[in-house]
């Protein structure tokens, strides 16, 4: 008689599972998910220019004070890498428009060069070039802000008893539209203007040459009736968003659709049952991270970018928005792999019997130890072995909500540095929150967690193979 692990392993393979893979196999989901691998080489040298000032310029300026030796010997060094932040974080919107529109238009085998360039373009038009700034005046008191209204002078106001000007700037860009904040519109506009190139195309709205024309000028002319619809699909939305509610397009979207969805991405119950749903797929076979790719990637790596901006204008902890983004989950819950399966290995190594188990544990340490944990999961296998179902899928979900607590609690920062993800445990967190020791220690207490939680049942293995070993002689 079936047992209902049997039942539920059965209704997963055969009904649930085929709906997943056909989601991660979707072309648009692909294209985003795609898009943002692509400028992680970007995002990284942002990361690391913000990583290095902070033990150059920011630290130092808080251990002994603004204008020390220390950070005004660093001062070239600290401009090399504003330099660098802004030659990458603060343009990563337009990054992604271009991989984005590459990637779908990959997807559906047209030309992805011309359709990054399409999609880049339209994401700019729905810029505007005319932004306005609160511009300081710090030698104009607050006293003086009467005798200047009644001069004429208009846009003044004073917060603090400091005294500033509403400015526009005339063809100018902002940085809010091109960095982080503009991932979402890059998104929405990317994905509708590649579509419709890409429609276009397929429909044969196309300047034909003759055959002895060069590919490369034959393509560009294919491109081009199809490229121009979209930029100017791109432009007229733009200009009707303008006309009907005063607002260019990112600002809607901010408002609407960015800035909710990613406050309900660090909310304590979405964090737990992302993490369940990847552990799930993964017991199944099925890379969990990659099927949600979409969410990770489209909804906390942009918190995560969000906040690595606000950091840097700010330099406050306390002003970063989001509490959990795309690298706490490097961070807290998958020290050697998804699965936190270092805490595993460790439990085997010290109190598993099983010579295949520690044969598995001893091959995939070191690779655990860098977070690559394939080894351990086809090894042992934790794949369909219905003995590490309980604690593959409560793992993750414990130390997530005991990271989350210490976020919440303000005893350590939320993560917003991306550093690489092979990086060993402890080490993550520490970087990716910009050299905070107690967050390196949350992460080591969630090892400890994971150890705990394996232990059990790397025992109860030990037990089976016992009964078995019993059985076989008899």
């Amino acid at each position: 008689m079936a047992s209902p692990m049997d039942g539920f392993m059965h209704w997963m393979e055969t009904k649930f599972m085929p709906i997943t893979q056909k989601i991660g196999n979707q072309r648009h989901l692909v294209a985003i998910r795609d898009g943002f691998i692509s400028i992680m080489p970007v995002t990284m040298a942002g990361s690391v220019a913000v990583l290095l000032n902070v033990f150059f310029r920011d630290l130092p300026n808080t251990w002994w004070g603004a204008g020390n030796a220390f950070t005004t010997a660093c001062t070239q060094l600290i401009n090399v890498n504003v330099n660098v932040y802004n030659g990458t974080i603060s343009i990563l919107a337009l990054c992604f428009a271009f991989a984005l529109g590459y990637h779908l238009c990959k997807a559906y085998d047209v030309s992805p060069i011309s359709g990054g360039a399409v999609s880049l373009a339209a994401v700019v038009a729905t810029m505007n070039f005319a932004p306005e700034f609160a511009l300081s005046l710090p030698d104009v008191s607050p006293d003086a802000v009467k005798a200047l209204e009644a001069a004429g002078v208009t846009g003044l106001s004073v917060a603090d008893g400091a005294v500033s000007m509403s400015v526009t700037a005339p063809s100018m860009i902002s940085t809010a539209l091109t960095s982080a904040t503009g991932l979402f519109t890059a998104l929405i506009f990317g994905l509708v203007c590649s579509m419709i190139y890409i429609k276009l195309i397929q429909a044969k709205l196309t300047i034909k040459l003759p055959d002895s024309v060069p590919p490369a000028v034959n393509s560009a002319f294919v491109a081009m009736i199809p490229g121009v619809v979209a930029i100017f699909a791109s432009g007229a939305i733009t200009q009707i968003c303008v006309v009907a509610t005063g607002a260019y397009p990112n600002d809607l979207i901010s408002e609407f659709i960015q800035r909710p969805l990613l406050g309900m991405s660090s909310g304590f119950f979405t964090v737990l049952l992302v993490e369940f749903l990847a552990q799930l797929f993964w017991f199944f076979g099925i890379h969990g991270m990659n099927v949600l790719a979409p969410i990770t990637e489209g909804i906390y790596t942009p918190a995560l970018l969000e906040n690595l901006s606000v950091w840097e204008a700010t330099h406050d902890l306390s002003q970063l928005p989001y509490m959990w983004t795309r690298g706490s989950f490097d961070a807290y819950t998958m020290m050697g792999g998804s699965g936190l399966t270092l805490g595993l290995i460790i439990a085997i190594l010290f109190f598993s019997k099983r010579e295949d188990s520690k044969t598995i544990a001893k091959l995939a340490a070191p690779m655990g130890v860098f977070n690559i944990n394939e080894p351990i999961i086809f090894g042992m296998p934790i794949v369909l072995n219905p003995l590490y179902f309980i604690p593959w899928l409560l793992v993750p979900v414990v130390t997530a909500a005991i990271a989350l607590g210490f976020t919440y609690a303000g005893i350590i920062p939320p993560v917003y540095i991306q550093v690489p993800w092979i990086m060993p445990v402890g080490l993550y967190a520490f970087f990716a929150t910009g050299g905070n020791i107690m967050a390196a220690l949350v992460a080591l207490l969630n090892l400890g967690v994971s150890f705990i939680i394996w232990l059990p049942f790397v025992i109860l293995a030990n037990k089976e193979q016992e009964k078995t070993e019993a059985a076989e002689a008899k």
